[in-house]
């Protein structure tokens, strides 16, 4: 069975920098600052970094100076942005049994799956990394 928000490491760790990002006013950071930050592996950190940067959401520079910075303005960019750039489009929620028919006529779970897919892309896509900054700076 599976759960019925999945939010991968990958997509979770790229929400996490791009937010920590917002806060540091336009600096370009250093992918290990931002690994140690979060307390993750650099070599993972680098991986959804590079696609954070191939969807434009951030600008990477090489060299000893080199790091990563937001491309847009903290304003312009929601969670769903971000998350679409590592998952790919937020899918609906199917049978959580894998089913492509539920055996009872409909399913038991009537709207649930439905509902909650809705509030999650809502959630998502109001929420802007600016609106968070201050959750993340604690």
């Amino acid at each position: 069975m599976s759960n019925i928000i999945k939010i991968s490491e990958a997509a979770s760790m790229a929400i996490h920098a791009m937010v920590f990002l917002a806060g540091e006013s336009g600096r370009i950071v250093p992918s290990r600052e931002i690994a140690g930050t979060l307390r993750s592996s650099g070599a993972h950190l680098s991986k959804v970094m590079q696609r954070l940067a191939k969807a434009g959401l951030v600008s990477s520079m090489r060299g000893p100076k080199g790091g990563f910075v937001l491309k847009r303005s903290a304003r312009e960019i929601s969670l769903l942005e971000i998350y679409e750039a590592i998952e790919g489009r937020l899918e609906e929620t199917k049978c959580l049994l894998g089913q492509p028919i539920c055996h009872g006529g409909r399913c038991i779970f009537g709207d649930l799956l439905k509902q909650v897919d809705q509030q999650t892309r809502e959630y998502l896509s109001k929420n802007m990394l600016s609106d968070l900054v201050s959750v993340f700076k604690g």
